[in-house]
């Protein structure tokens, strides 16, 4: 992505934005990637001259889908608290390795994790901190492919809501219960992510951010905000004869709290 690629809008108003990140596209400027390189708040303050947008929560810059973020700081302060008290509901779909149970709920404790040149000061023994995930299985497919000493290929679409929002939860969860997300080169498996790279020519993590819902901080309604997979997501879904169970457009959705 450009700085001249027009930002794919899923809701805005005068307090809030929310926004289809792609893969592969950082957040904010960061240490990882060269001077100027494209972020979605860089995109976002072209966009809206003279304010200053504010970050509300994170996706890995690997991870595609629905980001939300603040046109005012009270807004945002407003939506942090949300995150923060576990009002606000995520949904995410992944591609995985193998086939996973039906449903399940992950309930395993991760260590933080530290950024030793952000945070040089950061206490690296910290104690691990709660981390629930919950989600269930889609669709699964078989691929005449030899991995390993398997005589074929194995792998699921799943669907995850966590409940809390640890630094890269659902791709350590995934690993933690053996089915680790495809196209995950630090938490994943090699050879998987090959098998996708030159067999069906899928180069990125497979975890997309498909839904948030939360109360809108000024007009008190439920905001229900969903992402298509997109272009490339759906032609790859449909190579694997994935043809329902996840999102192909985008749709908002209001109603009152309580």
């Amino acid at each position: 992505m450009t700085d001249s690629t027009p930002l794919e809008i899923l809701y805005e108003d005068e307090y809030l934005v929310a926004v289809h990140k792609p893969a592969g596209l950082l957040v904010h400027p960061s240490w990882i990637a060269p001077a100027r390189t494209p972020n979605l708040v860089a995109l976002l303050r072209e966009r809206y001259p003279g304010e200053k947008v504010h970050t509300v929560h994170r996706l890995d810059r690997a991870t595609s889908g629905v980001i939300l973020f603040a046109r005012e700081k009270t807004v945002g302060q407003h939506l942090q608290q949300q995150f923060m008290d576990r009002k606000v509901k995520k949904t995410y779909l992944c591609v995985v390795r193998g086939w996973t149970d039906e449903a399940d709920v992950i309930d395993y404790a991760l260590k933080p994790i530290h950024d030793k040149r952000e945070d040089p000061r950061a206490n690296p023994d910290k104690d691990p901190q709660d981390a629930v995930s919950a989600y269930r299985r889609i669709a699964t497919v078989s691929l005449p492919i030899p991995v390993g000493r398997y005589p074929e290929a194995r792998y699921s679409l799943v669907e995850v809501k966590p409940t809390t929002g640890r630094k890269h939860q659902i791709r350590r969860h995934m690993k933690h219960i053996l089915h680790p997300i495809v196209g995950d080169t630090k938490h994943g498996e090699g050879r998987h992510n090959r098998l996708f790279r030159e067999q069906l020519d899928s180069h990125r993590l497979l975890l997309m951010a498909t839904e948030i819902e939360f109360e809108h901080p000024v007009s008190g309604q439920m905001l229900r905000i969903e992402a298509g997979v997109g272009e490339d997501i759906e032609c790859l879904f449909a190579r694997l004869g994935w043809q329902e169970g996840y999102p192909v457009a985008h749709r908002v959705e209001t109603r009152p709290a309580g």
